[in-house]
């Protein structure tokens, strides 16, 4: 008898999905840590830090998740072993 070898499943965690949890994570514990902004100075065009530093994480979240998502469909394609679109 032949003994086929088995086909192991790739690893779950890999470098490319730990980057994708940064990417996800990474807005959130930004916005949670409270302490980390809370305050005025420095201002910028005479809005207080607190508020333009909120105002900037709206896209740079949108950038974090869009490159999340392009990494996850890269990730899905070369489990699937297909490189198409």
């Amino acid at each position: 008898m032949s003994e086929v070898p088995e086909e192991k499943p790739p690893p779950t965690v890999t470098p490319g999905r730990v980057i994708i949890a940064l990417c996800l994570l990474a807005p959130f514990v930004a916005m949670l840590w409270v302490a980390s902004y809370a305050k005025t100075e420095p201002t910028f065009i005479g809005i207080p830090f607190f508020y333009w530093y909120q105002m900037l994480w709206v896209p740079v979240s949108a950038v974090l998740t869009m490159t999340a998502y392009q990494l996850w469909k890269r990730d899905q394609r070369s489990r699937k072993g297909g490189a198409s679109k």
